[in-house]
């Protein structure tokens, strides 16, 4: 009997595009170098592309998102009545994702149900957040979503698999290969086999028999958090113009996700820096040492912001998280409030480094969270403070590749 909200999919892939120019990184990604999402639009120029059925974050601000949004659509229209896809029926796909440091990360793609997830903080769903949940993020993505016939996934699900039982159950030798290509922009090498889904699900299975106590907690999203979110939101919408027995088959229930071992020894946990623009850096700096504590003397938790490229340190005795990234977040927080300043989420110090030469900006850069505290710290804490750690450097990230039908 299969306990774990994780099943095959009829999952879709084109059948003759070039694959390259097809995938594209999450679109949460580079949110302040307009001029990556410029190369990719150069790149992909009028091929199939899954650059043409996302909504880039960089862009959520412009003027004619209702416009995007609907060339969204009808694009996800045009490719499946052109024949753009070839289906895999009731499939998994196993995924090794090459990076530019030669590490090989390895995913299971499939889908999961929502009925058993919940972002709340306090959940104990089988499927959990592991970080604050903005609501205020969902509803332009709700705007793409609702009337797509077409779901990409960027969502990774993380196990805590010890032992790696999971991915020991994946046969190589007895799959089929269907895609092996180069990432765009430097991004590294990906290869992808269709398999059975029965000895992955067992293997969940004897996984979730592992768990201890009444609080299990079987898949912890590792990135992605805010699209699994709207895929709740929508599903939330859809269900309620549903029968029960709709309801229990429905494809918007069942988002496609890629799960990956957090034991895996190429995951790496990466820290998300914080930018703030349109500010005065002395201000800021002034208001945080008001808003706690600070010194620099060394007593604390260490703060290192950045301005004209510069890095200096202060401390802060009276943190208000267990977290340094939690203690800065609630002074952020608080602060944007009563200020016109604008603050972005940035992997890589180079960037951060680089973004804070500019006038009236000031950067953070934040250390990173060990793999080993993430599951003990969401079970017994609920989750992180949002946007604590990053799994990899923005190039690292999960592309967009198979696709699903959600209508």
């Amino acid at each position: 009997m299969n306990k774990v909200p994780f099943k095959t999919a009829d999952i879709l892939l084109p059948e003759n595009a070039d694959m390259t120019k097809w995938s594209v990184v999450a679109c949460d990604q580079y949110t302040s170098e307009p001029k990556y999402w410029e190369d990719v639009k150069n790149i992909v120029g009028s091929s199939p592309s899954t650059f043409n059925m996302i909504f880039p974050e960089i862009y959520l601000e412009d003027d004619g998102a209702e416009e995007r949004i609907k060339n969204i659509n009808e694009t996800m229209e045009k490719y499946l009545n052109d024949g753009v896809f070839a289906t895999l029926s009731d499939c998994l796909i196993y995924v090794e994702r090459t990076v530019i440091d030669g590490k090989t990360r390895r995913g299971i793609v499939g889908s999961v149900d929502l009925e058993h997830y919940d972002y709340n903080k306090g959940s104990t769903s089988l499927i959990r957040a592991t970080e604050g949940t903005v609501i205020e993020r969902i509803p332009p993505r709700v705007k793409v979503r609702i009337n797509a016939s077409v779901e990409l996934p960027h969502i990774m699900l993380l196990i805590d698999d010890e032992k790696d039982i999971v991915f020991k159950s994946v046969n190589k030798e007895t799959a089929t290969p269907v895609y092996d290509f180069d990432l765009m922009c430097d991004s590294g090498h990906i290869k992808g086999y269709k398999i059975d889904g029965k000895p992955v699900i067992d293997a969940l299975n004897q996984l979730y028999e592992q768990l201890d106590g009444d609080n299990k907690l079987l898949f912890a999203v590792g990135d992605g958090n805010h699209s699994l979110a709207t895929a709740k939101e929508c599903w939330e919408q859809i269900k309620k113009g549903l029968t029960k027995e709709q309801q229990e088959t429905h494809p918007a229930r069942f988002p496609l996700v890629e799960i990956v071992n957090i034991h895996d020894s190429s995951l790496e946990f990466e820290p998300i820096h914080r930018i703030v623009f349109n500010c005065d850096s002395k201000h800021i700096m002034d208001s945080l040492k008001r808003y706690y504590n600070c010194n620099n003397e060394g007593v604390g938790q260490k703060i290192t912001y950045v301005i004209n490229g510069e890095k200096a340190d202060i401390y802060v005795s009276n943190p208000s998280s267990q977290l340094t990234v939690g203690t800065l977040q609630n002074f952020l927080d608080d602060y944007i409030k009563g200020n016109n300043c604008k603050i972005d989420y940035i992997h890589g110090e180079d960037v951060v480094l680089d973004l804070s030469k500019q006038d009236n900006t000031i950067g953070f850069l934040l250390p990173p969270m060990e793999k080993s505290e993430l599951f003990p710290t969401v079970i017994k804490d609920g989750s992180l403070p949002r946007k604590t750690f990053s799994m990899g450097e923005a190039w690292e990230k999960r592309f967009y590749l198979e696709c699903k039908l959600i209508k």
